[in-house]
């Protein structure tokens, strides 16, 4: 059985991204499947401060908000559902904000399917079909990549001061 956790950072509960994760919801527990719902509105989650406590040293994000419990729940899920309304060609200030929270442990988050949803290839823009994103990590050099509703966010754990090859 695989654990999944459904994100919803529509700013409207109710709206129709909120709408379609209830839907999806309904659908993993009548399938069987162990799923949670968090809705992100109802979340104090501060924005990143870039202080790189996370991502350097490796301990946790010094904010003190709803964050840590949301990573928790997302590390320990097998299947990660991001729903976001799009504003100005992008997700949410929500999803992006709980994105940029995720730097220091998103490499742990590795083989997990992550939802969303994109265009058709044949540029049928009001039609959308399903598309499973993964979390790769490649162990040569400790380059991580992660692809979410058609933004690529990229990092690199190298130790050295050298920043290339991104």
């Amino acid at each position: 059985m695989k654990k999944t956790l459904i994100l919803s950072s529509s700013p409207r509960r109710g709206g129709n991204s909120d709408t379609l994760c209830n839907e999806f919801l309904r659908g993993a527990r009548e399938a069987g499947f162990p799923a949670e719902k968090i809705f992100l509105g109802d979340k104090a989650i501060r924005y990143c401060t870039g202080c790189s406590v996370c991502s350097l040293y490796g301990k946790p994000c010094p904010q003190k908000d709803d964050m840590s419990e949301i990573l928790d729940k997302m590390l320990a899920a097998d299947v990660i559902v991001m729903a976001t309304p799009v504003y100005f060609y992008t997700m949410s200030a929500q999803m992006k904000t709980l994105i940029d929270r995720c730097c220091g442990l998103y490499t742990q988050m590795q083989n997990k399917e992550f939802y969303r949803r994109r265009p058709k290839e044949n540029g049928a823009n009001d039609r959308y079909v399903p598309r499973i994103s993964r979390l790769s990590r490649r162990s040569n050099d400790q380059r991580c990549s992660v692809r979410l509703g058609g933004m690529a966010c990229r990092g690199d754990q190298r130790q050295s001061g050298d920043a290339g090859g991104l």
